[in-house]
């Protein structure tokens, strides 16, 4: 044990000696057409420790003309958000996870991730959190449910709550106005659990209540544990709500984090956590439409037909395939929340999607940390992306939280889960 922790911190000093601030790339490529670097590879990618500080009397910076306020703290790793018809909201809290490390750089690599993550124990829960009176002070937090498994992924149909655990997908019927889960919930489907690299289930509902969308990341970087450990993985299953039938909707998405119908088309969109160690600015996190029966690149490309050399044996076919991504989002930012907007949120706001940016830990400077806005105009994303929650991250380098779900309320706000400080927050126009 001694030698194994002696290893780590030699590790890590080298990696810190080799980090210094201001190494890597300045900017982010963001938008359609991204430029994309040449591959960079080492012995291991720039990192950088995030430092996690209290936000103490601090809140968050949004855009002029709007305010935020904490409308539940003292959470267990709240993930993601979902706004009942009645205007409850639930949290889904929890970490899940259980992949073993296979090279002394993913050693490192959990070191300096889990320096930038909070060390709240897991939930394991939905809490539902209440505004009675509808003055923005949710005076309600209770336990809806407990004893779930990682529960990410959430959604409402047919007067049911669907919740995506970290190894199935199940169901609480739901009467408006419930407070409690009436009963252990319904098992749908089992979803892949075995070393859950990544093991977050995103997931959405089709407008009819008919299908759900899960989407189920891939169990390594580049295939490292063999592609037999990448079955099942690595795409957006659509499973038949009542049968609990499923096929998969599309592959090749390395780790779709977040999933999202827009409203106005009725088109899936994903984003999308892309593939590590191939430098600062590779390989582009995105946001993007998912097409039936597409294919958009994992493990054997990127960013369209831009071949990974790293995964052997090669297939031209699949990289010919491979479908371009609709939106870059920058190289490592982590997005992890995805959800369209409306006019509630003003004319500025009223058209295009909320990304919530969880930030990076293998890139020097940091990216993300932070919400942004991309603009829709016809269905698809147009203009540059605004920022709308900022400060999570200072300038002295400290970091306050960490954006997670992000959730548009019809009533007028908002929802951000912040994962770091565990914390809920509400930002709404001022009137």
């Amino acid at each position: 044990m001694k030698r194994s922790n002696t290893l780590i911190v030699l590790g890590v000093s080298l990696l810190l000696a080799a980090c210094t601030e201001g190494e890597g790339a300045k900017t982010l490529s963001r938008g359609a057409d991204p430029q994309l670097p040449e591959p960079q590879r080492g012995i291991l990618p720039s990192m950088k420790i995030a430092e996690p500080s209290p936000w103490g009397d601090q809140k968050p910076t949004v855009p002029e003309g709007f305010s935020v306020t904490a409308i539940a703290t003292d959470l267990q790793i709240p993930r993601q958000t979902l706004v009942l018809p009645n205007g409850d909201i639930l949290v889904a809290e929890g970490r899940g996870g259980k992949a073993a490390k296979l090279k002394p750089k993913d050693v490192i690599a959990g070191y300096i991730k889990a320096k930038g993550n909070t060390q709240v124990k897991s939930g394991n829960r939905l809490t539902l959190l209440r505004d009675a009176d509808g003055d923005g002070q949710y005076e309600l937090k209770t336990v809806f449910a407990a004893d779930l498994n990682a529960p990410y992924g959430l959604a409402f149909a047919n007067n049911k709550i669907y919740v995506a655990n970290q190894d199935e997908l199940v169901s609480f019927d739901y009467q408006e106005g419930q407070t409690k889960a009436g009963g252990a919930p319904t098992t749908i489907t089992k979803l892949p659990s075995e070393i859950n690299h990544h093991w977050t289930k995103a997931m959405t509902v089709s407008p009819d209540g008919r299908y759900l969308y899960v989407g189920i990341g891939s169990n390594s970087n580049i295939t490292e544990r063999g592609m037999e450990a990448e079955v099942d993985r690595a795409m957006v299953w659509q499973i038949d709500a009542t049968a609990g039938t499923y096929k998969p909707y599309a592959t090749g998405l390395r780790n779709p984090t977040a999933l999202a119908i827009n409203p106005e088309t009725g088109q899936l969109w994903s984003v999308v956590n892309e593939r590590d160690e191939l430098g600062p600015d590779l390989v582009p996190d995105y946001l993007t439409s998912v097409r039936e029966g597409g294919f958009y690149g994992w493990p054997y490309a990127y960013w369209g037909p831009n071949v990974d050399p790293r995964v052997k044996p090669s297939d031209p076919e699949k990289v010919k395939a491979t479908i371009k991504p609709d939106y870059s989002l920058g190289s490592h930012v982590a997005a992890l929340g995805l959800h369209f907007s409306s006019p509630v949120m003003g004319e500025q706001f009223a058209n295009g999607a909320f990304v919530g940016e969880h930030g990076s830990w293998n890139r020097n400077p940091p990216v993300g940390y932070k919400v942004i806005f991309v603009p829709f105009a016809n269905g698809r994303p147009a203009g540059e992306p605004i920022d709308f929650v900022t400060g999570f991250r200072t300038e002295e380098g400290k970091t306050r939280g960490r954006p997670v779900g992000v959730t548009v309320d019809p009533k007028g706000a908002l929802i951000v889960a912040d994962d770091l400080a565990n914390t809920v927050w509400r930002v709404t126009r001022n009137r």
